[in-house]
C-alpha cells in the first residue's frame, strides 16, 4: 500500500508541476493539430489519404510529445537536486523511475488521440482495428518515453536533452516507413530500420488503419515490448551510474 501511495503521490506532483501546466496542455493540443494539418493538406490527394497518413501523425505526435516532456521533468529534477529526495521514497528504484516516466507515458497517449479525433471529422475511421491500435499507441507511447528519459539522463540541461533528441527523432521520421514503405529506401538503410522500435509500432498501426503492414501484428507488439524492457534497462543503469554512484 505504501508503494501504491508514493507512486500515486510522484506522479501526481509530475502531473501538476509539469504537464497540467496551460502551456503544456495547450501544446499538446496544439502540436499534433499542426502535425495532422500540415500532412493533411500537404498531402493533395483528398480526403482518401488520411488513412495512409494517419498512423505516420499519430506516432509522430506520440514521439515528440513524450521525449519533449521527459527532456523537461527529468533535467529540472536532476539540476534541482529533488530527484535526491525521490529516492528516499518506499518504493523499489525501479518502480520509482516508472513513476516518474508514467505521466509522460499518459501524455503520448493522449496526444496519439488528437490526430485521430480530428479525422473523424473528415473520413471513415470504422474500419480501424482498435483491438491493435490501441496497445500499439501505449507501447510506442512507452518506448518514446524510455528512449526520452535514457536521453535526458546524459545531459545536464533541458536544450541539450532537446537537441540530443533531434539526432534520434528526424532519422525515425524517415527510416521508420512512417509515410512511405521501407522497402522504398535504399538497400543500405533498410537493416537500419529494422533496429528502431518505431518501425514495429508503426507497422501495427498501418496494418490497423488501412492493412498495409510488413510483419504480423503478434510478431510486432512483442518485439516493440521487447524494445520498451531494453531501454528501461538502459536508462535505469545510466542513473545508477551518473546520479547515484
Amino acid at each position: 500500500m505504501n508503494k501504491l501511495i508514493a507512486f500515486w503521490n510522484i506522479l501526481a506532483k509530475d502531473m501538476r508541476t509539469y504537464y497540467l501546466k496551460p502551456p503544456n496542455v495547450s501544446w499538446g493540443i496544439i502540436f499534433p493539430l499542426a502535425w495532422t494539418a500540415m500532412f493533411f493538406i500537404r498531402s493533395g490527394s483528398g480526403l482518401e489519404s488520411i488513412p495512409q497518413l494517419l498512423p505516420g501523425v499519430v506516432a509522430i505526435s506520440i514521439l515528440f510529445g513524450t521525449t519533449s516532456m521527459l527532456a523537461v521533468t527529468v533535467t529540472f529534477e536532476k539540476k534541482n537536486r529533488s530527484f535526491e529526495r525521490l529516492l528516499l521514497a518506499p518504493m523499489s528504484f525501479e518502480l520509482l523511475m516508472l513513476a516518474k516516466t508514467s505521466g509522460a507515458i499518459f501524455f503520448g497517449v493522449c496526444n496519439a488521440f488528437v490526430p485521430v479525433i480530428m479525422a473523424l471529422f473528415l473520413t471513415d475511421l470504422a474500419g480501424i482495428a482498435w483491438a491493435q491500435f490501441i496497445p500499439a499507441v501505449i507501447l510506442i507511447a512507452v518506448a518514446s518515453t524510455f528512449q526520452g528519459l535514457f536521453i535526458a539522463v546524459a545531459v545536464s540541461e533541458v536544450f541539450e536533452a532537446q537537441t540530443f533528441s533531434n539526432f534520434f527523432r528526424f532519422p525515425m521520421i524517415f527510416l521508420c516507413g512512417l509515410f512511405f514503405p521501407i522497402e522504398r529506401l535504399p538497400a543500405l538503410l533498410q537493416p537500419v530500420s529494422y533496429v528502431l522500435p518505431l518501425t514495429y509500432g508503426a507497422d501495427v498501426l498501418h496494418g490497423a488503419v488501412h492493412g498495409g503492414h510488413i510483419l504480423p501484428w503478434y510478431l510486432d507488439l512483442p518485439v516493440l515490448g521487447l524494445f520498451c524492457a531494453v531501454l528501461f534497462w538502459a536508462s535505469l543503469r545510466n542513473i545508477r551510474r551518473r546520479w547515484i554512484a
